[in-house]
């Protein structure tokens, strides 16, 4: 099924849990990164419940500390 991540259409195999989607796109530090799912974070204790469907638009976060 085609879904949009962080703006690109990829092909992913139907039924994937967010869990399974990041280990999918082989996404570095899983555990540091937020998801947002149609305009909606998604709590991470959610991750391996919440289903990605066909057209969901997912966006991997990444939050920086730092500077001055």
């Amino acid at each position: 099924m085609k879904i949009k991540i962080n703006d690109v259409v990829v092909e992913i195999p139907d039924g994937l849990k967010i869990t399974e989607l990041l280990a999918h796109q082989k996404v570095k530090m899983p555990d540091m990164v937020s998801v947002q799912l149609n305009g909606a974070i998604v709590e991470r204790n959610a991750f391996p419940a919440t289903q990605v469907h066909e057209n969901d638009s997912v966006d991997f976060l990444y939050f920086m500390g730092g500077g001055k």
